[in-house]
């Protein structure tokens, strides 16, 4: 049996609020934490989720327990939306963590719940069915659906724990392909953040080195050249349009350093970006190895 860490006879925690929205790209989504815990149901939808500065990328079905004090912000490509329903608890105790805390600090904020996914749906419409109907007993209708929710995540995260004793990714349940495809897929989607192998490793809860070697097998180079040739790649595609600084379209890539920049793409291109700026037509450009 689990050892839920609580005292069942004094577990009181206090739902704050449920609400369900719709994000898109133009709607206010700044860096910010909170002083309760949030947790966040993606209904549908993707978007990159920047949390204490490692940027995730989330999905529907996907689960973010967000205790107290954790920056996040989404990140969201135009024309895309995202559909999150959203709990708030306060006066949450679990031994062994701080106040309103439900997930230990170096374990991911995002829960794998794949296994509650009719559960965690059917939470969302109950809510809604008792909001619009505004009955007396509301509260305690609420209440009730509240400790619901988080029977639910006591669930999932005793199993993640689990999982993760034994490797976080089952490897015989992911072929290479799939990994190596999943990690192109975060690239492409975060090329412009400041990445490094450490974060895309972050994000896949596998080994630098281990990365390192299945995505050279697979790609015949590594993470982090892809990563090179993507931004230059980019950024070239502005340069061609000549309606930005370079200063501008450097850092639109990931290069905060201007120099840095003009050194690799004048290295993988054969010219300084100055010279193509202005340029309709690049095919004369003699393309070198980085």
């Amino acid at each position: 049996m689990c050892n839920l860490k609580i005292d069942l006879d004094d577990f009181n925690p206090k739902m704050l609020y449920t609400f369900i929205k719709k994000f898109n790209d133009g709607s206010d989504v700044t860096y910010h934490c909170h002083d309760f815990l949030s947790i966040i149901y993606v209904l549908s939808g993707t978007c990159t989720y920047n949390i204490s500065g490692v940027p995730h990328i989330v999905k529907k079905g996907d689960l973010l327990v967000l205790n107290p004090h954790l920056y996040h912000g989404k990140v969201l490509p135009n024309g895309s939306e995202i559909h999150e329903f959203h709990v708030g608890y306060e006066n949450l105790h679990i031994k062994g963590l701080l106040p309103n805390h439900f997930l230990e600090d170096h374990v991911s904020p995002i829960i794998n719940v794949i296994n509650y996914e009719n559960e965690l749906l059917r939470f969302c419409s109950d809510v809604i069915s008792e909001q619009s109907k505004n009955q007396p007993a509301l509260k305690l209708s609420l209440k009730a659906l509240g400790l619901k929710l988080l029977s639910l995540l006591f669930n999932a995260t005793f199993e993640s724990t689990t999982l993760k004793r034994k490797g976080i990714l089952n490897l015989e349940s992911y072929d290479n392909t799939t990994i190596v495809n999943t990690v192109i897929e975060f690239i492409n989607e975060n090329f412009m953040h400041n990445l490094s192998l450490d974060v895309i490793s972050q994000n896949m809860y596998l080994s630098p080195a281990y990365i390192s070697k299945l995505f050279k097998e697979s790609t015949g180079n590594s993470p982090i050249n892809y990563l090179i040739k993507l931004r230059l790649s980019k950024a070239k595609e502005s340069l061609e349009s000549g309606d930005q600084s370079i200063k501008k379209i450097a850092l639109s890539v990931g290069y905060p350093d201007v120099y840095h920049f003009s050194k690799l793409f004048k290295k993988y291109y054969g010219c300084p970006p100055s010279k193509l700026k202005h340029k309709s037509n690049s095919s004369q450009l003699i393309k070198l190895n980085p």
